[in-house]
């Protein structure tokens, strides 16, 4: 299954008056979705997530917008709706960007809907089962509704020489392991969720 085709940005209308003397428009609801990405394959994850969500019905009768930013860029959580939290994982651990990104944030991201994804599992199914080490406290911190682990990628082109070196003496599998129709049903889960929410909200 080809993966995510096109980078999901900020649409900057808001929710404005209606004609004179009509109803008001209805408001747009934002959402962030935001990731750490080492070598970018979970950032086309984050990108591809963002595209399902704007391309829902229900999200659309929503007002739903989607952008989607590097945890680097610091984006603030607190003018969005909800968030989707994500990072590559490398033994067994979110980047530190991604941790630090939830941490700070802690009390806008506990005021909102906030969902969880980590890419890591590399190899031929089964994947081992385990979640990241810092899964649970993460969603603790951030009041998560949930978590999500992906498989993901490794390219050794893409690696540095110290990588390289630790992919060689772990035998790690090379390929692109991403399951993008686990992605998009995930991303259907959370659209489900946030139109049936929103729908009933003036």
């Amino acid at each position: 299954m080809a993966g995510p085709s096109r980078s999901t940005s900020l649409h900057p209308d808001d929710a404005g008056a209606g004609p004179r003397g009509g109803p008001a428009a209805k408001p747009v609801r934002r959402v962030l979705v935001t990731v750490s990405s080492r070598h970018g394959a979970t950032r086309d994850i984050a990108r591809a997530i963002g595209d399902r969500l704007e391309q829902d019905e229900g999200c659309q009768a929503a007002g739903v917008r989607v952008v989607v930013l590097p945890v680097e860029q610091h984006p603030d959580p607190a003018p969005y709706d909800a968030v989707v939290l994500g990072s590559a994982v490398y033994a067994g651990r979110w980047l530190e960007p991604a941790r630090e990104y939830a941490t700070t944030y802690a009390a806008a991201l506990r005021d909102k809907p906030v969902w969880l994804f980590s890419s890591g599992p590399i190899g031929a199914r089964p994947f081992p089962p385990d979640e990241p080490h810092d899964a649970g406290p993460l969603r603790r911190v951030t009041g998560a509704l949930g978590h999500r682990v992906f498989p993901g990628r490794l390219d050794k082109q893409l690696l540095g020489f110290g990588e390289r070196a630790m992919v060689t003496a772990m035998r790690a599998p090379i390929g692109d392991f991403r399951d993008w129709d686990a992605v998009r049903e995930w991303a259907d889960l959370i659209a489900t969720e946030l139109a049936a929410a929103w729908a009933v909200l003036p």
